[in-house]
């Protein structure tokens, strides 16, 4: 692997959309919290802003992983159980990361930012793109109440969808 391809950032284009647009905005985010762990690893802005930006990673991927495993529960997708294993199986090992990384027995490093970037796209291009398939032919109710769902809560609430889960 050349040290361009190493260090090449990881960003959003169409072929990760999954056709929902909530999952897709939340995808998004993933990428751009990706992106800033490569920008303070590529920058040198020390542990603490790694540290940091990992943290609201780790965060914000445990609160997606929730978010789309209500979409195929209530969508009654298929594959809803093996998709539920793959994401407590990423949550386990990045946080058994992020607890090597407080602790000081690890780093942040560009092999942690290729497991990430690595995951993340296969995982969008793979597993999550048959559930966007899935519902593209199966479920628009399912996506509408959803979404509506969400929606309803969000504006109850007055914050960002985010942070009522």
């Amino acid at each position: 692997m050349s040290a361009n391809t190493h260090h090449a950032r990881l960003q959003w284009s169409d072929e990760y959309s999954v056709g929902i647009p909530e999952i897709d905005e939340q995808h998004k985010m993933l990428f751009d919290l990706i992106d800033k762990i490569h920008v303070a690893i590529f920058e040198h802005k020390g542990t603490s802003a790694c540290v940091s930006v990992l943290d609201e990673l780790v965060d914000y991927t445990r609160i997606h992983f929730a978010l789309e495993q209500s979409l195929m529960h209530m969508g009654g997708y298929p594959e809803y159980e093996e998709h539920c294993i793959l994401h407590r199986e990423l949550v386990a090992e990045v946080e058994a990361m992020q607890s090597k990384i407080h602790s000081g027995s690890a780093a942040i490093s560009f092999e942690l930012l290729h497991f990430l970037r690595t995951w993340l796209s296969k995982h969008i291009l793979g597993e999550d793109k048959r559930y966007g398939e899935f519902f593209a032919n199966h479920g628009h109710s399912s996506i509408h109440s959803w979404s509506q769902r969400s929606s309803e809560v969000i504006q109850k609430r007055k914050k960002h969808w985010w942070k009522f889960w």
